[in-house]
């Protein structure tokens, strides 16, 4: 159920109860070994991760260069590694029930410890399966996707109480399942207020005309004919250009310029942009000396109308197996025997990149490569540093293939543009391509494997939000709370509020 309740699957109902059969077997199996609590937990996150990340199967045939099984065992390697993350869950929660706490209060910080300290390569929040539930997911600004998860894990929680106190014919409990319903009072009608605080605001706020390209290239395919991945963006560019000669900004994708630009390059015009004539963000590759050799990175550039770099950034938070191999600076044949690897080098800034338009004014761009937009701490990082009024997400799903992993993207990237309010361009090579307002709704989108151009007025919002200030409290608040409840013992056990003595 897990697995259905997260973005991709989206059934999002199912995040509501998805957590009842770890309850209901941890609660039936009270005197089980710790080994076999562990080994249960690991069954649930493996199975889980592989409902949730079969696409990783199609990444690593791409990266990889090998057909078959090969993909599938490394691919199993990583969903049981990430099952370690469901395990632990099972064991903190396991602890604190023997120690005579609720379910509830359990099962809340020991899902948002994991949440906060078990190191992931995609994130994997409960809260991402409601990203469609707009007012709902509002509190993201006070506390980022964790506190929405709380909120979520609450109601798996209070749910259970209930229904096992009506399993057992006992009374039915009432303060747990009234804070739970509180929470989601709560959660809803801040969601209300805040979308028509944020939407007056939004209406006040000085306006950027946009204008996206989708091209649709497969990854090879733009390798193989690099030109005609650069004549597409420029063709639909222009289509753009007559069809909205107002526009303020062009943005095209992730590697949209396929040829390694030179450090010193300080103009695109000839090379890049062409009879374009509106300023351009673009995503290319820079080369640059350093320590007698070149370095190579995943590069955004800024170009005015007249083709002149006004500034770059280079991606910070490189993808493992993607754009580096661990280790493999120290052991250069690992790049031999992952052939489709990249060997880039990560930036060292995020600094926002600067547009000075006539008519908006001074537009500060917070760009973030790939899959930097899933990563609420990143991203956080980028808002404090640059004070951006908008955020850009340039990136190339076409890895993932046919399957769940862009729309997943999208919806992991909408709560970026949540939690500080401002407008997101994702610019995608293959979809999803989308313009999503700073309350986290879309736009507009290009679907996947489809060209196309999209337009879209963006507010400028540039005010601050208590995420921005206080981060992820909810997440490292529950890491203080297990460390009591998991190794403190209440002196009250009752009902299912309580567990058995431990063995």
């Amino acid at each position: 159920m897990q697995c259905l309740g997260f973005a991709g699957f989206s059934w999002w109902p199912f995040a509501f109860v998805c957590w009842l059969p770890m309850f209901y077997v941890l609660e039936v199996e009270r005197e089980a070994s710790t080994r076999r609590v562990l080994g249960l937990g690991l069954v649930h996150g493996f199975v889980g991760y592989t409902g949730g990340y079969y696409w990783l199967v199609e990444m690593l045939e791409s990266f990889s260069g090998y057909d078959g099984w090969p993909n599938w065992l490394f691919a199993s390697v990583f969903f049981l590694y990430q099952g370690g993350q469901q395990m632990l869950v099972y064991w903190l929660y396991r602890r604190a029930r023997q120690r005579g706490w609720g379910v509830t209060a359990s099962a809340v910080p020991a899902l948002l410890t994991l949440e906060t300290l078990y190191p992931v390569l995609f994130p994997a929040f409960l809260a991402t399966g409601l990203h469609s539930q707009t007012r709902f997911i509002q509190i993201a600004d006070l506390g980022g996707p964790m506190l929405v998860s709380a909120v979520v894990m609450a109601v798996n929680g209070a749910l259970f109480e209930v229904l096992w106190a009506w399993r057992q014919d006992r009374p039915i409990p009432r303060v747990v399942p009234s804070v739970a319903a509180a929470a989601v009072a709560f959660a809803l009608a801040y969601g209300s207020w805040r979308i028509s605080e944020v939407e007056a605001r939004a209406a006040r706020a000085p306006k950027i005309k946009v204008g996206m390209v989708q091209v649709n290239m497969g990854i090879f395919d733009k390798r193989e004919d690099p030109y005609e991945g650069q004549r597409r963006h420029i063709e639909q560019s222009l289509r753009l250009e007559r069809a909205h000669p107002d526009l303020d900004l062009l943005v095209w994708p992730e590697s949209a310029y396929t040829f390694f630009i030179p450090g010193d390059e300080d103009n695109v015009k000839r090379r890049v942009l062409g009879p374009l004539q509106t300023p351009t963000l673009f995503g290319g590759l820079a080369r640059r000396r350093s320590d007698g050799g070149y370095r190579s990175y995943n590069t955004a550039y800024l170009a005015d109308a007249d083709g002149r770099v006004l500034g770059t950034y280079d991606k910070t938070y490189l993808l493992m197996f993607g754009e580096y191999l661990p280790f493999g600076e120290t052991f250069p044949e690992l790049y031999e025997w992952s052939p489709n690897s990249g060997h880039f080098t990560p930036g060292d800034h995020v600094r926002p990149l600067r547009l000075e338009d006539p008519e908006v004014g001074d537009v500060r761009m917070s760009v973030l490569i790939c899959y930097e937009d899933v990563l609420p701490g990143f991203a956080r990082s980028a808002v404090r540093e640059g004070k951006p009024n908008l955020l850009v997400n340039i990136t190339n799903d076409a890895w993932f293939g046919d399957t769940h992993e862009p729309w997943i993207h999208l919806a992991l990237a909408k709560f970026r543009a949540i939690e500080h309010h401002r407008a997101l361009v994702r610019a995608t090579n293959s979809g999803v391509s989308a313009f999503v307002d700073p309350l986290g709704r879309v736009i507009d989108l290009i679907p996947p494997f489809e060209r196309g151009e999209i337009v879209a007025e963006l507010p400028l919002l540039d005010d601050g939000t208590v995420y921005e200030v206080v981060g992820d409290w909810p997440g490292w608040l529950s890491v203080g709370l297990i460390a009591v409840l998991a190794f403190w013992r209440r002196r009250r056990s009752s009902g299912v509020g309580s567990a058995s003595q431990p063995a």
